[in-house]
């Protein structure tokens, strides 16, 4: 699985950590959904954390196509609601 972070690159990581980050990603939309700040920091964190500290980097010469696409690190609650769908960032 490749995600990539907006404004940092991307990460290649084992498919068998895509049920680590679903489940990141849910307590993201949750928090999202009820509004809270505190809760949405915590997660957004957790989830770049792990894409981060999970993945491998991939080399910025080499361009992969992305299963996933995160915002930026400094995303804001309000900027998230606009990209969070029914389904969270991570699909599936």
């Amino acid at each position: 699985m490749i995600v990539r972070i907006m404004g940092e690159g991307q990460w290649k990581l084992a498919d068998d950590k895509f049920t680590q980050l679903n489940s990141v990603d849910t307590d993201l939309e949750k928090a999202v959904s009820s509004n809270d700040e505190e809760s949405f920091r915590v997660a957004f964190a957790a989830l770049l954390d792990l894409v981060r500290g999970q993945g491998e980097r991939v080399p910025d010469n080499e361009l992969h196509d992305s299963d996933a696409i995160l915002p930026p690190g400094d995303s804001t609650l309000a900027e998230m609601r606009e990209l969070i769908s029914g389904d969270g960032l991570i699909a599936g």
